[in-house]
């Protein structure tokens, strides 16, 4: 099994339960606080250290569905965030073109309606994306999953510029 997933008592696949996920990540952020290794040895507390950070890699990955996803990849020795993976489908890229450009039109006229309308155009697309993702892992599709993945990062970055350019 897969450490990070082995790690939180969780099976390795790409969905995965949150509230599990959340309770065993304080269950295990409680029993290596460096706050109950302080009369420990320097040893022990460096180990304690250690896992501590393990952990909070861990959980950040597998909170985060294309992070998790990418994981579940690199495990069955896919990269998908190789720089070589360049190619996307022309309607792909044709989306990210007409977004990107009314990005920069509802920014340039500070119109905060179409700003929050693009993000909930881009949540919906990233929600599509993370279903077929997760049908694409299990139906075992690793390459259609891995540019699934690179789809997903572009979405994720498009979202991060609305939310900058939104107050």
């Amino acid at each position: 099994m897969n450490q990070y997933f082995a790690l939180f008592q969780l099976p390795e696949q790409f969905f995965v339960d949150q509230v599990k996920l959340e309770d065993n990540y304080r269950a295990l952020a409680a029993q290596c606080h460096p706050d109950r290794f302080a009369a420990k040895s320097a040893f022990e507390q460096k180990q304690a250290m250690l896992m501590t950070a393990t952990i909070n890699e861990a959980y950040r990955i597998l909170s985060q569905p294309l992070d998790r996803a990418a994981y579940l990849l690199q495990q069955k020795g896919i990269n998908a965030d190789a720089p070589e993976h360049t190619r996307f489908p022309a309607e792909f890229l044709m989306q990210q073109m007409q977004w990107r450009e009314d990005l920069a039109e509802a920014q340039q006229s500070g119109d905060k309606t179409a700003l929050k309308n693009l993000a909930d155009t881009i949540q919906l697309s990233l929600q599509q994306l993370l279903s077929q993702l997760n049908t694409a892992f299990v139906n075992n599709q690793l390459e259609p999953a891995a540019e699934l993945v690179r789809q997903g990062r572009f979405l994720t970055k498009l979202q991060a510029e609305i939310s900058h350019a939104l107050p």
